[in-house]
């Protein structure tokens, strides 16, 4: 694919931006950690909502959009839309406390939460294993998508790719921190939606896919537009739909939808001016991710289907690209290539800028974990703030390396996404209690990750080859939460709970509501302390809200793209009114 000169100023005015904007910021970013890693503290929800979005709208997420589109239909969407609740649960349980407990990155909880030895070393632990080998995993994924983008589009070789789309990235990062990563992720954001939904229309207005009433009735695509699995279909019920939005959704922790808010989520939070800020911060990432992003992605996925019936029709259109990196997750690029002058230049910066986002933010959210969690903490206590930058900034260069390498293994974006999250299975329901039952300890969280990671090392590896047989994916994930459910309750019973000192500082700070702090209540025959704006059946009275707000407007966007005119507008005014509502509740909160 030949760029011409007007697609090139497109792409090099969008990198000058950023490299200004490092430059600009990396002033009053390299005073402190604080300013660093969290921008003062000081900023507005509508910055830090776009943001958030921003990460996730990550180089691969179309490409892992278009796999399953290809592969299961629409439907099959469920996968990640059943992370809403999660999501919902996050904007108004859990924000507010997250941005209560003031810590500088969420690994600091721990030790706000837990007492002992075993609280230290679960920090530790888990700044490496989070911030390296997690992170490094998921950037790797945004790379693979990076190199199966920049050689179909561009004809660049897999290192070229990393090394080129890298080298501004960990530029920007390194300088401004993230203040940096905020201001760039709200100008990548829109451009990203402009050149996405741009790209939707002239693609669907190709002579090859005949506009969107000829695409959506083509024989290769009217059997994957349906909103909700076959019921005939069970294994495709389950894994799609039921186990979701049964069990996924609060049992599986997944980097971007972690039960409770966590990571770079929670670092935005923790980045927010106040509480309400926090809110409704979240409450717009939910808003963006799930009811306007994913429809450009899913028409030019089913428009794929037309013009790259199979893998064979991809691999003769691009006889160039490495035969291993073919799969139905490099037809999102390759419908791309049909794209003009100027657009394409336009949807490759945004392609980019999704690309840098992400991995701007991962860079980031892994550098505050060594250097705050790890390195200030258990190597050199006494380490000036300038120094913890100065290691911060040293971590985002090697992270970006490590994630370059890892990435040139990798060959199927929906692969490493069911990896991921095998390896979470059963963990989720940990992050959502630790908060509001008194007796989750550090030992709970240790249990739930260790047996997770062997459990999903067990499946991957060495099961297939003991009985010669591979289970269902979803049947894996069945049993990986139950047995790693089970592992940290158990252990959770027979362990003591954490110091009675530290349970006392942490309901103090935090003063989480519910019955799960009862038994301390008692225990210590204390009074129950309530912040005045807490109310259980009101914030569970908003989730429920919220998801009907969110799905109805997912919904009811697809019905009016099907021409169904009628039910897309009734879903919407459905989640209009569910909007005010909302709105109605907090505002008077």
């Amino acid at each position: 694919m030949q760029l011409q000169n007007l697609d090139w100023t497109i792409i090099l005015l969008f990198f000058l931006t950023f490299i200004l904007i490092g430059l600009f910021t990396s002033k009053k970013s390299g005073k402190n950690s604080k300013e660093y890693f969290l921008s003062g503290r000081n900023m507005p929800w509508w910055l830090l909502g776009i943001s958030m979005v921003a990460t996730t709208f990550s180089a691969d997420t179309p490409n892992l959009v278009t796999n399953i589109v290809r592969e299961k239909g629409v439907s099959g969407n469920w996968t990640w839309w059943a992370f809403l609740l999660t999501g919902m649960f996050t904007v108004y349980l859990y924000s507010k406390l997250w941005r209560r407990s003031k810590v500088l990155t969420d690994l600091e909880f721990y030790e706000l939460r837990y007492s002992g030895k075993e609280a230290v070393f679960l920090r530790a632990f888990r700044a490496i294993y989070l911030g390296v080998f997690f992170n490094v995993i998921i950037m790797a994924s945004v790379c693979l998508a990076g190199i199966k983008i920049g050689g179909i589009l561009l004809g660049l070789s897999p290192f070229e790719c990393i090394f080129y789309s890298s080298l501004i990235t960990v530029l920007y990062s390194t300088l401004g921190g993230l203040r940096s990563v905020i201001y760039t992720d709200l100008i990548q954001f829109i451009i990203a939606m402009v050149g996405s939904i741009w790209a939707t229309y002239y693609i669907i207005s190709l002579e090859e896919v005949g506009g969107l009433g000829v695409m959506l009735s083509h024989s290769n695509v009217i059997d994957k537009l349906n909103f909700f699995p076959s019921s005939g279909d069970m294994d495709q019920l389950l894994i799609v739909l039921i186990i979701p939005l049964a069990v996924q959704w609060w049992a599986v922790w997944y980097p971007g939808a972690e039960p409770g808010g966590g990571g770079y989520i929670a670092q935005r939070m923790l980045s927010a001016r106040d509480e309400k800020n926090a809110i409704y911060s979240t409450l717009l990432f939910n808003i963006t991710h799930y009811i306007i992003r994913p429809w450009p992605w899913i028409l030019i996925a089913l428009s794929s289907l037309v013009v790259f019936p199979n893998l064979d029709s991809i691999a003769t259109a691009f006889p160039g690209v490495d035969k291993s990196i073919i799969g139905n997750d490099i037809a999102y690029p390759a419908m791309l290539s049909l794209l003009p002058t100027g657009l394409l230049g336009l949807v490759l910066a945004s392609l980019i800028a999704a690309f840098m986002s992400t991995i701007s933010s991962h860079l980031n959210w892994g550098a505050s974990y060594i250097s705050i969690d790890f390195y200030k903490r258990f190597i050199k206590k006494n380490a000036s703030e300038k120094e913890v930058v100065r290691v911060g900034k040293l971590s985002t260069v090697i992270l970006m390396i490590l994630a370059g390498f890892v990435s040139l293994q990798l060959s199927d974006s929906l692969g490493a996404f069911n990896i991921l999250l095998q390896i979470g299975a059963g963990t989720g329901s940990i992050f959502l209690l630790r908060w509001f039952w008194w007796r989750v300890n550090a030992y709970s969280e240790i249990t739930g990750m260790i047996i997770s990671f062997f459990v999903a090392v067990y499946f991957e590896w060495i099961h297939e080859s003991l009985f010669d047989i591979r289970l269902k994916e979803y049947a894996e994930l069945l049993i990986g939460i139950g047995v790693t459910t089970f592992s940290w309750l158990l252990v959770t019973i027979l362990t003591k709970p954490t110091d009675d000192d530290k349970l006392m500082e942490f309901y103090k700070k935090i003063k989480p509501y519910g019955v799960g702090w009862n038994g301390f209540i008692s225990k210590l025959d204390i009074k129950r302390i309530n912040d005045k704006g807490d109310s259980a059946m009101r914030d569970l009275f908003l989730v429920f809200l919220g998801v009907l707000m969110v799905y109805f407007g997912l919904f009811g966007i697809g019905y009016i793209l099907y021409n169904q005119m009628v039910i897309g507008v009734v879903l919407l005014i459905l989640s209009s009114i569910s909007f005010i509502i909302t709105n109605y509740i907090m505002s008077n909160n």
